[in-house]
């Protein structure tokens, strides 16, 4: 005789794929029913037509058929009424009471990095290095969101291979993963491909929404694509963002180097702090000899680093691997993570601890990161 209780346990294995939490700790089983060998379960969905309603049905069936003594699985989905979308949204983000002075709470935790990526000019690689950082994280273990500001060229959603929108549970916005990262993008409320017409005001409140709306969850790291330049978005973000840290990207040519540091000071200006520095397209190896060249010129990111006084964190080869990747939506440090571009991602990964700041009131993270 299999015990329902059995079955109710194995379901605890079951993870929502976006909110990344048990399906019984989210009270989504609404039955389970044993008929012999047979074990029926019922799932009830946070929304309609849930784009992840196949990967909780393929869980389902893999931790219920483990358990001794069943021989099949079925399952069936309802969806949650108005009133358990509501519960599960207070249960997940606090209801969303406003705090003191009529503002929305930030809902990032407070134990986690803030890492903003940013560069004083565009073309220098900071959106792919943003996206394969995220994964690089991610693949290390840790819980990781990237939020794609650069409102104007945004890409993050393409690079990371996601085009369904979010899921909104009564007003809580649930951001969709892939490569086990929780994106959001103003290119998900935008047609495809479209250009965001908007001014200060517009910018602001949405990217406000992505830190007040959005379930973002207990994540180690949240990493923000920031636009290039010194704008708007720039100044918004350094107001939103709690203990912010700056990567800034450069490429190693002086025009660049110059052009970031405006970045540099505008972070001093809105709150952030310069954790280091990062060399995109340092060199090129040669594929058959792996001898160096320097297409772009040597040193503008030490230089950089120097006159900051921040360490130069990771020199990132410029590899059309690393394009090619990007374009198809799957971060090069997934497909091929020995690449000396992923190489160099995971090093920056991994040196990054070191360079964060003690967050105030806490102590420095204590989670290591070793370089896979």
């Amino acid at each position: 005789m299999i015990a329902e209780s059995a079955i109710r346990e194995a379901l605890v294995a079951v993870i929502d794929p976006e909110i990344r939490r048990s399906v019984v700790e989210l009270d989504m089983v609404r039955a389970v029913d044993v008929a012999g060998e047979h074990v029926q379960v019922t799932i009830a969905l946070t929304v309609a037509g849930c784009p992840m309603k196949a990967d909780l049905e393929r869980q389902v069936r893999d931790h219920v058929g483990a358990v001794g003594g069943v021989a099949s699985v079925g399952v069936t989905f309802d969806v949650m009424s108005a009133d358990e979308r509501s519960a599960l949204r207070t249960r997940l983000h606090g209801g969303g009471a406003d705090s003191e002075g009529g503002k929305k709470p930030i809902s990032i935790a407070a134990s986690t990095r803030v890492i903003a990526v940013a560069s004083g000019k565009g073309g220098v690689g900071k959106s792919t290095l943003s996206a394969n950082l995220a994964a690089a994280l991610a693949a290390l273990g840790n819980e990781v969101g990237v939020v794609d500001a650069d409102i104007h060229g945004y890409s993050i959603p393409r690079m990371l291979g996601v085009s369904r929108k979010p899921v909104v549970v009564d007003r809580m916005i649930v951001p969709p993963v892939n490569h086990a990262v929780k994106i959001m993008s103003i290119g998900f409320f935008v047609e495809a491909d479209g250009a965001v017409v908007w001014r200060g005001p517009m910018l602001h409140r949405a990217l406000e929404q992505f830190l007040t709306d959005v379930h973002w969850g207990e994540l180690d790291y949240l990493v923000v694509d920031m636009p290039p330049g010194t704008g708007d978005v720039s100044i918004s973000l350094g107001q939103l963002l709690p203990s912010p840290e700056l990567l800034l990207v450069t490429t190693p040519q002086p025009a660049a180097q110059k052009v970031a540091m405006r970045a540099a000071d505008v972070a001093g200006k809105t709150g952030m702090r310069v954790a280091g520095v990062v060399e995109n397209m340092s060199f090129m190896l040669c594929p058959c000899c792996g001898e160096r060249t320097h297409p772009f010129g040597e040193g503008g990111g030490e230089a950089l680093a120097a006159e900051l006084g921040v360490p130069l964190l990771a020199q990132v080869p410029l590899n059309e691997t690393l394009r090619v990747a990007s374009d198809a939506g799957v971060p090069l440090v997934v497909t091929d993570p020995d690449d000396a571009a992923s190489r160099a991602v995971f090093d920056l990964a991994a040196a990054l601890p070191d360079a964060l700041a003690p967050l105030p009131g806490a102590s420095r993270i204590s989670k290591r990161l070793t370089v896979i």
